[in-house]
């Protein structure tokens, strides 16, 4: 299976995850001070104005998102909704164990609530959901 198709659902399942997090944050139910891509831009970049931080976040999180289904594509022994659930848990884990404490959020948000790595996990499983069920469905000739 191509790279550049798991980059593609790669990016279409990180749009559907986004689009959650963004209504979430717009609503004021997630638990995060901040959207995640957000924060990150702000920790590395520094105070730079929001719209700035604002897209070169969600930049990153695309071109991440898309590296993401390019790797499961190459990794994964089956491309199925299962097996996107799966990655989209692996990949939960290492925002989880990496960048949440990169962020001085701690281990699974425990630094601010515990409600962070719940809700993060549910936009994982969206992420994960999306990559692999765009990947079991055989590509049509137009």
């Amino acid at each position: 299976m191509d790279i550049r198709r798991g980059f593609l659902y790669g990016l279409l399942a990180t749009l559907g995850m986004t689009i959650i997090m963004l209504l979430g944050t717009a609503m004021k139910l997630s638990p995060m001070p901040a959207p995640i891509p957000v924060a990150l831009a702000h920790k590395v970049m520094g105070n730079l104005p929001k719209p700035v931080l604002m897209i070169s976040g969600m930049l990153a999180h695309f071109v991440y998102g898309g590296l993401a289904g390019s790797v499961f594509v190459k990794l994964a022994k089956s491309k199925n909704v299962w097996y996107g659930f799966a990655w989209g848990v692996i990949l939960w884990l290492g925002m989880q164990l990496i960048f949440l404490p990169f962020l001085g959020w701690g281990l699974f948000g425990s630094s601010i609530t515990p409600k962070i790595a719940v809700a993060t996990l549910v936009l994982h499983l969206i992420y994960g959901g999306i990559l692999g069920w765009g990947l079991s469905v055989k590509e049509t000739a137009v």
